[in-house]
Protein backbone atom coordinates (compact mmCIF):
# COMPACT_ATOMS: atom_id res chain seq x y z
CA UNK A 1 0.00 0.00 0.00
CA UNK A 2 2.55 2.56 -1.09
CA UNK A 3 1.70 3.60 -4.65
CA UNK A 4 -0.82 3.38 -7.46
CA UNK A 5 1.71 1.42 -9.53
CA UNK A 6 1.85 -1.44 -7.02
CA UNK A 7 -0.61 -3.34 -9.14
CA UNK A 8 -3.01 -6.12 -8.22
CA UNK A 9 -4.46 -8.88 -10.37
CA UNK A 10 -8.14 -8.54 -11.26
CA UNK A 11 -9.68 -11.91 -10.40
CA UNK A 12 -8.39 -14.64 -12.71
CA UNK A 13 -8.26 -12.27 -15.69
CA UNK A 14 -4.53 -11.58 -15.44
CA UNK A 15 -5.19 -7.84 -15.76
CA UNK A 16 -2.93 -5.66 -13.62
CA UNK A 17 -4.87 -2.87 -11.93
CA UNK A 18 -4.08 -0.14 -9.42
CA UNK A 19 -5.15 -0.57 -5.77
CA UNK A 20 -7.35 2.53 -6.09
CA UNK A 21 -9.73 2.75 -9.05
CA UNK A 22 -10.59 6.19 -10.44
CA UNK A 23 -14.35 6.56 -10.54
CA UNK A 24 -15.57 9.10 -13.09
CA UNK A 25 -19.21 9.59 -12.14
CA UNK A 26 -18.11 13.17 -11.42
CA UNK A 27 -16.87 13.78 -14.98
CA UNK A 28 -19.50 16.14 -16.37
CA UNK A 29 -21.71 18.78 -14.78
CA UNK A 30 -25.13 17.58 -15.94
CA UNK A 31 -26.07 16.31 -12.48
CA UNK A 32 -25.22 19.56 -10.75
CA UNK A 33 -22.14 18.55 -8.78
CA UNK A 34 -19.53 17.27 -11.22
CA UNK A 35 -16.33 18.51 -12.89
CA UNK A 36 -15.97 20.25 -16.22
CA UNK A 37 -13.67 18.94 -18.95
CA UNK A 38 -10.56 20.84 -17.85
CA UNK A 39 -10.91 19.75 -14.23
CA UNK A 40 -11.60 16.18 -15.33
CA UNK A 41 -8.38 16.29 -17.37
CA UNK A 42 -6.40 17.46 -14.33
CA UNK A 43 -7.86 14.67 -12.20
CA UNK A 44 -7.16 11.98 -14.79
CA UNK A 45 -3.65 13.23 -15.54
CA UNK A 46 -2.72 13.36 -11.86
CA UNK A 47 -4.02 9.83 -11.32
CA UNK A 48 -2.16 8.56 -14.41
CA UNK A 49 1.09 10.34 -13.54
CA UNK A 50 1.14 8.53 -10.18
CA UNK A 51 0.88 5.19 -11.99
CA UNK A 52 -2.89 4.76 -11.83
CA UNK A 53 -4.36 2.67 -14.65
CA UNK A 54 -7.87 1.58 -13.57
CA UNK A 55 -10.84 3.74 -14.62
CA UNK A 56 -14.51 3.12 -13.89
CA UNK A 57 -17.48 4.78 -15.58
CA UNK A 58 -20.97 3.87 -16.83
CA UNK A 59 -23.10 4.66 -19.85
CA UNK A 60 -25.56 6.69 -17.75
CA UNK A 61 -23.06 8.71 -15.71
CA UNK A 62 -23.79 12.41 -16.25
CA UNK A 63 -26.11 11.36 -19.06
CA UNK A 64 -23.26 9.95 -21.13
CA UNK A 65 -20.87 12.88 -20.68
CA UNK A 66 -18.52 10.89 -18.43
CA UNK A 67 -17.84 8.43 -21.24
CA UNK A 68 -17.55 11.26 -23.79
CA UNK A 69 -14.98 13.05 -21.64
CA UNK A 70 -12.97 9.85 -21.26
CA UNK A 71 -13.11 9.22 -24.99
CA UNK A 72 -11.47 12.58 -25.55
CA UNK A 73 -9.04 12.46 -22.62
CA UNK A 74 -7.71 8.98 -23.39
CA UNK A 75 -6.84 9.65 -27.02
CA UNK A 76 -3.28 8.51 -27.73
CA UNK A 77 -2.97 6.57 -24.46
CA UNK A 78 -6.03 4.32 -24.37
CA UNK A 79 -4.03 1.08 -24.16
CA UNK A 80 -2.28 2.17 -20.96
CA UNK A 81 -5.55 1.96 -19.01
CA UNK A 82 -7.90 -0.76 -17.85
CA UNK A 83 -11.18 0.87 -18.83
CA UNK A 84 -14.43 -0.31 -17.26
CA UNK A 85 -17.97 0.80 -18.00
CA UNK A 86 -21.48 -0.51 -17.31
CA UNK A 87 -24.91 -1.13 -18.73
CA UNK A 88 -28.41 -1.65 -17.26
CA UNK A 89 -29.52 1.89 -16.42
CA UNK A 90 -32.09 3.37 -18.78
CA UNK A 91 -30.76 5.94 -21.25
CA UNK A 92 -34.21 6.76 -22.72
CA UNK A 93 -36.93 6.95 -20.12
CA UNK A 94 -39.66 6.66 -22.76
CA UNK A 95 -38.34 3.31 -24.02
CA UNK A 96 -38.93 0.29 -21.73
CA UNK A 97 -36.18 -1.68 -23.49
CA UNK A 98 -33.53 1.03 -23.13
CA UNK A 99 -32.60 -0.30 -19.70
CA UNK A 100 -32.40 -3.58 -17.83
CA UNK A 101 -30.16 -6.64 -17.93
CA UNK A 102 -31.53 -8.26 -21.09
CA UNK A 103 -29.59 -8.89 -24.31
CA UNK A 104 -31.11 -6.05 -26.33
CA UNK A 105 -30.30 -3.53 -23.62
CA UNK A 106 -26.79 -4.97 -23.42
CA UNK A 107 -26.09 -4.87 -27.16
CA UNK A 108 -27.38 -1.34 -27.64
CA UNK A 109 -25.58 -0.10 -24.53
CA UNK A 110 -22.18 -1.51 -25.46
CA UNK A 111 -22.38 -0.02 -28.94
CA UNK A 112 -23.21 3.37 -27.46
CA UNK A 113 -20.38 3.16 -24.94
CA UNK A 114 -17.83 2.18 -27.59
CA UNK A 115 -18.76 5.27 -29.60
CA UNK A 116 -18.70 7.67 -26.66
CA UNK A 117 -15.43 6.22 -25.35
CA UNK A 118 -13.90 6.35 -28.86
CA UNK A 119 -12.48 2.86 -28.45
CA UNK A 120 -12.96 -0.49 -30.13
CA UNK A 121 -12.89 -2.55 -26.94
CA UNK A 122 -13.80 -2.32 -23.26
CA UNK A 123 -11.51 -4.06 -20.77
CA UNK A 124 -14.10 -4.76 -18.08
CA UNK A 125 -17.83 -4.57 -18.76
CA UNK A 126 -20.17 -4.42 -15.79
CA UNK A 127 -23.78 -5.36 -15.37
CA UNK A 128 -24.68 -2.27 -13.34
CA UNK A 129 -27.43 -3.66 -11.11
CA UNK A 130 -29.46 -6.87 -11.04
CA UNK A 131 -33.10 -6.33 -12.03
CA UNK A 132 -34.58 -9.80 -11.28
CA UNK A 133 -36.12 -9.95 -14.77
CA UNK A 134 -33.68 -12.32 -16.48
CA UNK A 135 -32.19 -15.73 -15.95
CA UNK A 136 -28.50 -15.34 -15.11
CA UNK A 137 -27.50 -17.88 -17.79
CA UNK A 138 -29.07 -15.65 -20.45
CA UNK A 139 -27.11 -12.65 -19.21
CA UNK A 140 -23.82 -14.54 -18.96
CA UNK A 141 -24.26 -16.01 -22.44
CA UNK A 142 -24.97 -12.56 -23.89
CA UNK A 143 -21.88 -11.13 -22.18
CA UNK A 144 -19.77 -14.05 -23.39
CA UNK A 145 -20.94 -13.39 -26.96
CA UNK A 146 -19.55 -9.86 -26.70
CA UNK A 147 -16.24 -11.25 -25.44
CA UNK A 148 -16.07 -13.56 -28.45
CA UNK A 149 -16.77 -10.59 -30.70
CA UNK A 150 -13.86 -8.70 -29.11
CA UNK A 151 -16.00 -5.79 -27.96
CA UNK A 152 -15.45 -6.53 -24.27
CA UNK A 153 -12.63 -8.52 -22.69
CA UNK A 154 -13.74 -9.32 -19.14
CA UNK A 155 -16.99 -9.41 -17.15
CA UNK A 156 -18.05 -7.88 -13.84
CA UNK A 157 -21.31 -7.94 -11.89
CA UNK A 158 -22.22 -4.91 -9.79
CA UNK A 159 -24.95 -4.68 -7.15
CA UNK A 160 -25.93 -8.30 -7.71
CA UNK A 161 -26.86 -10.76 -4.92
CA UNK A 162 -24.19 -13.28 -4.00
CA UNK A 163 -26.29 -16.31 -4.94
CA UNK A 164 -26.83 -14.93 -8.45
CA UNK A 165 -23.12 -14.15 -8.88
CA UNK A 166 -22.28 -17.66 -7.68
CA UNK A 167 -24.74 -19.25 -10.10
CA UNK A 168 -23.53 -17.17 -13.03
CA UNK A 169 -19.90 -17.87 -12.23
CA UNK A 170 -20.50 -21.62 -11.92
CA UNK A 171 -22.57 -21.87 -15.12
CA UNK A 172 -19.94 -19.94 -17.07
CA UNK A 173 -17.11 -22.17 -15.91
CA UNK A 174 -19.13 -25.31 -16.61
CA UNK A 175 -20.03 -24.23 -20.15
CA UNK A 176 -16.70 -22.70 -21.06
CA UNK A 177 -18.01 -19.14 -21.13
CA UNK A 178 -16.16 -16.12 -19.80
CA UNK A 179 -16.54 -16.15 -16.02
CA UNK A 180 -16.85 -13.30 -13.54
CA UNK A 181 -13.63 -11.40 -12.80
CA UNK A 182 -14.95 -8.76 -10.40
CA UNK A 183 -17.93 -7.59 -8.40
CA UNK A 184 -18.89 -4.13 -7.15
CA UNK A 185 -20.38 -3.76 -3.69
CA UNK A 186 -21.47 -0.86 -1.52
CA UNK A 187 -18.76 -1.13 1.12
CA UNK A 188 -17.38 1.32 3.65
CA UNK A 189 -17.25 1.85 7.42
CA UNK A 190 -20.89 2.89 7.41
CA UNK A 191 -22.09 0.01 5.21
CA UNK A 192 -20.36 -3.28 6.05
CA UNK A 193 -23.10 -5.83 5.40
CA UNK A 194 -21.29 -7.15 2.31
CA UNK A 195 -19.05 -8.92 4.81
CA UNK A 196 -21.83 -11.45 5.45
CA UNK A 197 -21.98 -13.04 1.98
CA UNK A 198 -20.65 -10.96 -0.91
CA UNK A 199 -17.03 -10.66 0.19
CA UNK A 200 -16.57 -14.25 1.43
CA UNK A 201 -18.14 -15.44 -1.84
CA UNK A 202 -15.68 -13.35 -3.85
CA UNK A 203 -12.77 -14.71 -1.85
CA UNK A 204 -13.94 -18.29 -2.37
CA UNK A 205 -14.09 -17.92 -6.16
CA UNK A 206 -11.09 -15.66 -6.69
CA UNK A 207 -13.27 -12.71 -7.74
CA UNK A 208 -11.94 -9.21 -7.02
CA UNK A 209 -14.32 -6.94 -5.10
CA UNK A 210 -14.48 -3.23 -5.84
CA UNK A 211 -15.99 -0.94 -3.20
CA UNK A 212 -18.16 1.87 -4.50
CA UNK A 213 -18.89 4.91 -2.35
CA UNK A 214 -15.92 4.11 -0.07
CA UNK A 215 -16.48 7.40 1.78
CA UNK A 216 -20.24 6.83 2.13
CA UNK A 217 -21.18 9.69 -0.14
CA UNK A 218 -18.77 12.04 1.61
CA UNK A 219 -19.94 11.25 5.13
CA UNK A 220 -16.62 9.65 6.09
CA UNK A 221 -14.74 12.72 4.90
CA UNK A 222 -16.31 14.58 7.82
CA UNK A 223 -18.18 17.05 5.61
CA UNK A 224 -21.54 16.51 7.34
CA UNK A 225 -22.60 17.33 10.89
CA UNK A 226 -25.66 16.54 12.98
CA UNK A 227 -27.24 19.74 11.69
CA UNK A 228 -27.42 18.07 8.29
CA UNK A 229 -29.72 15.40 9.72
CA UNK A 230 -32.42 18.08 10.03
CA UNK A 231 -31.52 20.08 6.92
CA UNK A 232 -33.82 19.36 3.98
CA UNK A 233 -32.73 22.35 1.91
CA UNK A 234 -32.27 21.86 -1.81
CA UNK A 235 -30.79 25.29 -2.38
CA UNK A 236 -27.32 25.00 -0.88
CA UNK A 237 -24.25 23.99 -2.85
CA UNK A 238 -23.83 20.23 -3.39
CA UNK A 239 -27.40 19.59 -2.23
CA UNK A 240 -27.84 17.26 -5.20
CA UNK A 241 -25.02 14.98 -4.02
CA UNK A 242 -26.26 15.25 -0.47
CA UNK A 243 -29.72 14.23 -1.64
CA UNK A 244 -28.31 11.01 -3.15
CA UNK A 245 -26.57 10.25 0.14
CA UNK A 246 -29.82 10.79 2.02
CA UNK A 247 -31.79 8.66 -0.44
CA UNK A 248 -29.39 5.75 0.05
CA UNK A 249 -29.95 6.07 3.80
CA UNK A 250 -26.34 6.67 4.79
CA UNK A 251 -26.76 10.04 6.51
CA UNK A 252 -27.97 9.18 10.01
CA UNK A 253 -26.90 9.33 13.66
CA UNK A 254 -25.08 5.98 13.55
CA UNK A 255 -23.01 7.14 10.58
CA UNK A 256 -21.99 10.32 12.37
CA UNK A 257 -20.98 8.34 15.46
CA UNK A 258 -18.66 6.29 13.25
CA UNK A 259 -17.30 9.51 11.75
CA UNK A 260 -16.52 10.76 15.27
CA UNK A 261 -14.11 7.84 15.73
CA UNK A 262 -12.65 8.34 12.26
CA UNK A 263 -11.96 11.97 13.14
CA UNK A 264 -10.37 11.02 16.46
CA UNK A 265 -7.97 8.66 14.71
CA UNK A 266 -7.23 11.14 11.94
CA UNK A 267 -6.23 13.71 14.54
CA UNK A 268 -4.02 11.19 16.36
CA UNK A 269 -2.05 10.22 13.26
CA UNK A 270 -2.12 13.51 11.33
CA UNK A 271 -4.17 12.22 8.41
CA UNK A 272 -7.47 13.32 6.95
CA UNK A 273 -10.69 11.44 7.81
CA UNK A 274 -10.99 10.37 4.15
CA UNK A 275 -7.53 8.83 4.24
CA UNK A 276 -8.35 6.93 7.42
CA UNK A 277 -11.57 5.53 5.95
CA UNK A 278 -9.88 4.49 2.69
CA UNK A 279 -6.89 2.97 4.48
CA UNK A 280 -9.26 0.88 6.59
CA UNK A 281 -10.77 -0.50 3.38
CA UNK A 282 -7.37 -1.24 1.87
CA UNK A 283 -6.47 -3.31 4.93
CA UNK A 284 -9.57 -5.51 4.86
CA UNK A 285 -9.00 -9.28 4.44
CA UNK A 286 -11.03 -9.36 1.22
CA UNK A 287 -8.61 -6.83 -0.34
CA UNK A 288 -11.27 -4.64 -1.96
CA UNK A 289 -10.29 -1.98 -4.47
CA UNK A 290 -11.95 1.31 -3.48
CA UNK A 291 -13.43 3.37 -6.31
CA UNK A 292 -12.46 6.93 -5.54
CA UNK A 293 -14.29 9.83 -7.16
CA UNK A 294 -13.24 13.45 -7.23
CA UNK A 295 -15.00 16.68 -8.16
CA UNK A 296 -11.86 18.73 -7.55
CA UNK A 297 -8.18 17.91 -7.92
CA UNK A 298 -7.70 18.50 -4.18
CA UNK A 299 -10.16 15.68 -3.45
CA UNK A 300 -8.08 13.24 -5.51
CA UNK A 301 -4.82 14.36 -3.94
CA UNK A 302 -6.27 13.79 -0.50
CA UNK A 303 -7.61 10.34 -1.37
CA UNK A 304 -4.30 9.20 -2.85
CA UNK A 305 -2.70 9.93 0.52
CA UNK A 306 -4.46 6.82 1.85
CA UNK A 307 -1.70 4.76 0.21
CA UNK A 308 1.07 6.37 2.24
CA UNK A 309 0.52 4.85 5.70
CA UNK A 310 -0.90 1.88 7.58
CA UNK A 311 -3.41 2.05 10.40
CA UNK A 312 -2.34 0.28 13.59
CA UNK A 313 -4.11 -2.82 14.89
CA UNK A 314 -5.52 -0.69 17.71
CA UNK A 315 -7.00 1.79 15.25
CA UNK A 316 -8.45 -1.01 13.13
CA UNK A 317 -10.06 -2.56 16.20
CA UNK A 318 -11.64 0.74 17.28
CA UNK A 319 -13.13 1.17 13.83
CA UNK A 320 -14.36 -2.42 13.80
CA UNK A 321 -16.10 -2.03 17.13
CA UNK A 322 -17.73 1.30 16.29
CA UNK A 323 -18.99 0.12 12.88
CA UNK A 324 -20.07 -3.38 13.96
CA UNK A 325 -23.36 -4.68 12.55
CA UNK A 326 -25.66 -7.60 13.24
CA UNK A 327 -25.07 -10.52 10.91
CA UNK A 328 -28.19 -11.98 9.24
CA UNK A 329 -29.29 -15.61 9.40
CA UNK A 330 -27.69 -18.13 9.13
CA UNK A 331 -24.48 -16.38 10.17
CA UNK A 332 -25.95 -15.15 13.45
CA UNK A 333 -26.76 -18.78 14.33
CA UNK A 334 -23.83 -20.83 13.07
CA UNK A 335 -21.43 -18.30 14.61
CA UNK A 336 -22.72 -18.93 18.13
CA UNK A 337 -20.32 -20.60 20.55
CA UNK A 338 -23.16 -22.99 21.43
CA UNK A 339 -23.45 -24.14 17.82
CA UNK A 340 -19.70 -24.45 17.36
CA UNK A 341 -19.58 -26.54 20.51
CA UNK A 342 -22.10 -29.10 19.29
CA UNK A 343 -20.32 -29.32 15.93
CA UNK A 344 -16.72 -29.46 17.13
CA UNK A 345 -17.20 -31.11 20.51
CA UNK A 346 -14.27 -30.51 22.81
CA UNK A 347 -11.80 -30.20 19.94
CA UNK A 348 -9.98 -27.08 18.77
CA UNK A 349 -10.38 -26.66 15.02
CA UNK A 350 -9.11 -23.91 12.74
CA UNK A 351 -11.70 -21.47 11.48
CA UNK A 352 -11.40 -22.39 7.79
CA UNK A 353 -12.90 -19.76 5.51
CA UNK A 354 -13.91 -17.29 8.22
CA UNK A 355 -12.67 -13.95 6.95
CA UNK A 356 -13.78 -11.40 9.50
CA UNK A 357 -13.14 -11.20 13.24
Amino acid sequence: MTALNHYRLLGHSGLRVSPLCLGTMTFGTEWGWGADLDTSRQILDTYANRGGNFIDTANAYTNGTSEQFLGELLQGRRDRFVLATKYSLNMDSTNPNAGGNHRRSLVRAVEGSLKRLATDYIDLYWLHAWDYRNAIEEVMRALDDLVRQGKILHIGLSDTPSWIVSEGHAISRLRGWTSVSAIQVHYNLVERTSEADMLPMARQYGITPLAWSPLAGGILSGKYSREDLQDTSTEKEESGRKGVTQDIGQLNERSLEIVDIVKEISTEIGRSPSQVALNWLLQQPSRPIPIIGARKLAHLEDNLGALEFTLSDEHIERLYQMSAFDLPFPHNFIGLDMYKGVVDGENTIESGFTVYP
